[in-house]
């Protein structure tokens, strides 16, 4: 199964507005160290951490600006950008945090996960592909003015049936819809079996067998932060894989890139891509232990589910030699300084080509290593 939220979800408003802080930080001052947790409820937002930077960054501004863009600009959503309280509570890094990191160490703690298998073309499980395109499709219609009743929360689960590690079909599709009072339910329901489901799964998936339910338990007019709390980093697995992967058990959002939790975890789905897109396996689980202030990882660990085509032993020593590990090198690797967080909040950190850790660039190198 995987699980999909929208942009007005209350949890991915949260991390949307962390990480969009965090571009303005790193956009004013690269070297910022920033750690952010967000919480939305009607009519507040509440915005607390540590920093330690040498920018200014006007907070509520940006605050305002997010909710605003994801589409609560409305007094009758129950949630409004222009009106919402926005409370904050930061305090500067502590200093033995800040001296962990001043050379080259981890900044945080973290077992960290990659992972990529030979399914859908992204190289990364169908489940969590299928979810997330029904939800990106819901929020384009909505902004675009085609479905202009759309409202911005939403939700959608997807469970495929699967044989021998391999997809065969979707078996559920269950999508809560967010929408205006004035829409009949069976209308809606139609709408977004037609132009929505129909139209992102791929046909060789819909099966007579496959169920698919739009509001099962009726209107859902009420959403947004008035319907339910939303705080940062409640959604790491679809943020990630969905319930095929594996998670390391943090969250990304918030966190500037010397929180290894998400450096690391960015590095190691680029390691697991390379693996299967080389076609040395056809799944492949990257695994990363970091130790605060360590500039090693404390562990390393390649798992291939005995679909690999060469032996797994030469494949880790192949990308030890190509792909960094330790914390300070990675974030130049992967040019982690910039401000390009705010687009990984919604619809997945991984899968999506605009980002570095998923370019497959070392191809020739890791087959030429090997």
């Amino acid at each position: 199964m995987a699980e999909s939220v929208t942009e007005g979800h209350p949890d991915k408003i949260a991390d949307q507005i962390a990480d969009a802080l965090l571009d303005e930080f790193l956009r004013r001052d690269q070297f910022s160290k920033v750690s952010l947790e967000i919480l939305v409820t009607t009519g507040l937002v509440m915005v607390g951490g540590e920093l330690s930077t040498e920018s200014f960054v006007d907070i509520p501004k940006v605050v305002r600006g997010v909710v605003k863009e994801i589409g609560y600009t409305k007094p009758e959503l129950g949630f409004d950008a222009d009106t919402c309280a926005v409370i904050t509570s930061i305090d500067e890094q502590s200093p033995e945090i800040a001296l962990g990191v001043s050379g080259e160490g981890a900044g945080d703690t973290a077992i960290v996960v990659g992972y990529a298998v030979e399914e859908a073309p992204n190289l990364m499980p169908w489940s969590i592909t299928i979810a997330h395109r029904i939800t990106r499709r819901v929020a384009d219609l909505r902004k675009t003015g085609r479905l202009p009743f759309l409202r911005p929360d939403g939700k959608v689960l997807v469970s495929m049936v699967y044989e021998d590690g391999r997809p065969l079909f979707v078996k559920d599709i269950v999508a809560y819809v967010h929408h205006d009072p004035d829409i009949s339910l069976q209308n809606l329901r139609e709408l977004i079996v037609e132009e929505v489901i129909r139209k992102e799964v791929p046909q060789e998936f819909l099966k007579e067998e496959t169920s698919i339910k739009v509001n099962p338990t009726g209107r859902f007019v009420i959403g947004g932060p008035v319907a339910d709390t939303g705080l940062t980093g409640r959604k790491i697995v679809s943020d990630a894989y969905g319930d095929i992967g594996f998670s390391g058990g943090s969250a990304f959002s918030g966190k500037d890139p010397t929180k290894t939790d998400r450096s690391g975890s960015y590095m190691a789905r680029m390691i697991a891509k390379h693996v299967v897109a080389a076609g040395l396996a056809q799944r492949c689980v990257v695994q990363i232990g970091y130790a605060f202030g360590l500039s090693e990882p404390v562990a390393f660990d390649i798992e291939t589910f005995g679909t690999e085509k060469v032996e797994k032993g030469r494949i880790e020593s192949a990308v030890r030699k190509v792909f960094p590990l330790k914390p300070c090198e990675i974030i130049e690797f992967l040019d982690l300084r910039k401000p390009i967080y705010r687009d990984t909040a919604c619809y997945g950190h991984f899968g999506r080509e605009k980002f570095p850790w998923e370019k497959l660039d070392y191809l020739e190198k890791l087959k030429e290593v090997l």
